[in-house]
């Protein structure tokens, strides 16, 4: 199987999708992993399996009707296998496994079946000490961005998911890119304060463009870095709220082809006006765990 993925709009061609079957019961308070599931669970308002079975379904129609090759995890019982972005990306021409937390072990093997049809030295286990989550990494031109977090208290933080030596890996790796990482505001209660993965705050899409929350980065000049480098007239500001609605979590299948959440009218809407063909699906069950579109996917290979 060839795979190769150089940034994060150029055409799809074969893309890991999760899946909602047989995702279990509602997790205790205990057993969150974020401060939204959390939420919705004291609540009573987690999403139930049929309605994100039917979410997951109108994303595989539209990657589908762009003649994409979408593989699928196989199915383990009573398991949530939705966000596999979590478990693996492809840099350029290799396939790095994540070192997630230990209760998700099983979802890697569930792709493992894929992984098998990858040349062996294309497939890299980065050292245990490398914490490392895929929603965490982000390809632009020459640059790899990478989510973080700098705090004294990482060990204690649930939410904090790729640390300083996964940043020191894959600049060991990747000599010729420009990797740049961004400490992200972490909480464990509050999930309008929590930038889980660098893309629940910031993602490229289109040749230029790009959407950001300046509140999800703890130092301003990570925010100024990022805005300096796109323009700000290219970047579309997102408010407190839509952070917290997963607005930045988008899909782009090409260039100029974006998957996006049908209640982001505003994003929608201004994406529309730089000429891109907003492709809009339900998709905010799924959002009550505090992940979305690009979160559900692993791209193999973009042309």
């Amino acid at each position: 199987m060839k795979i190769h993925v150089a940034d994060e709009t150029s055409r799809l061609k074969a893309v890991i999708l999760g899946t909602a079957l047989s995702n279990g019961p509602t997790p205790s308070a205990e057993e969150a992993y974020d401060p939204k599931s959390l939420e919705h669970i004291l609540a009573g308002t987690y999403p139930v399996e049929e309605d994100m079975v039917k979410e997951m379904d109108a994303f595989k129609t539209v990657l589908e009707k762009y003649d994409v090759t979408v593989y699928r995890p196989r199915i383990i019982n009573d398991c949530n296998q939705i966000f596999t972005r979590d478990i693996a990306m492809v840099i350029e021409d290799k396939l790095i496994k994540s070192n997630i937390l230990p209760d998700r072990e099983d979802e890697k093997k569930a792709i493992e079946y894929i992984i098998e049809k990858i040349p062996s030295g294309q497939v890299i286990q980065p050292p245990e000490e490398v914490h490392i989550e895929g929603g965490d990494v982000m390809l632009w031109k020459d640059h790899i961005f990478i989510g973080t977090y700098k705090g004294d208290d990482y060990p204690d933080q649930i939410t904090a998911r790729t640390n300083m030596q996964a940043v020191r890996f894959i600049k060991e790796l990747f000599p010729h890119k420009t990797v740049r990482e961004f400490d992200l505001v972490k909480s464990k209660t509050e999930a309008r304060d929590n930038a889980l993965h660098l893309d629940c705050c910031f993602q490229p899409v289109g040749d230029n463009l790009g959407i950001i929350y300046e509140g999800g980065f703890r130092d301003v000049k990570d925010y100024e870095y990022l805005r300096d480098l796109f323009g700000k007239e290219n970047l579309f500001h997102i408010t407190r709220d839509e952070m917290y609605q997963m607005f930045s979590n988008v899909f782009s299948i090409a260039p100029d082809v974006v998957v996006s959440e049908r209640n982001f009218k505003r994003l929608n809407d201004w994406l529309r006006l730089q000429g891109l063909t907003v492709e809009e699906i339900p998709y905010a069950e799924i959002a009550k765990q505090e992940g979305l579109l690009r979160c559900s996917t692993m791209p193999l290979l973009r042309a």
